[in-house]
């Protein structure tokens, strides 16, 4: 891990909330992503480390804070690593 910074698209797949990078383009392009309050358009927008990242899954809504970001995809117990969750699913 790093503490760089790395495509929206991918750290929503490498912190496990998509099952695909293509999953995760597309809920970015349909506007179900948020980075810092602001809406997201393209999947290419970076965070880092600090930034607040809002997302919508079905019917729920998660805001978490970014806490690392990953050289790659690794098992759930080290996703859960790269971010925290201030309060729990709207």
């Amino acid at each position: 891990m790093s503490g760089e910074s790395l495509r929206l698209d991918k750290w929503l797949w490498f912190a496990r909330f998509c099952k695909s990078r293509s999953l995760a383009q597309k809920l970015i392009e349909r506007g179900q992503a948020r980075l810092n309050g602001a809406a997201v358009e393209k999947p290419s927008v970076t965070v880092r480390p600090g930034d607040r990242v809002t997302v919508t899954l079905g019917r729920f809504r998660r805001t978490v804070v970014v806490c690392d970001v990953a050289d790659r995809r690794g098992p759930a117990t080290k996703a859960r690593l790269l971010f925290e969750e201030p309060a729990p699913p709207e």
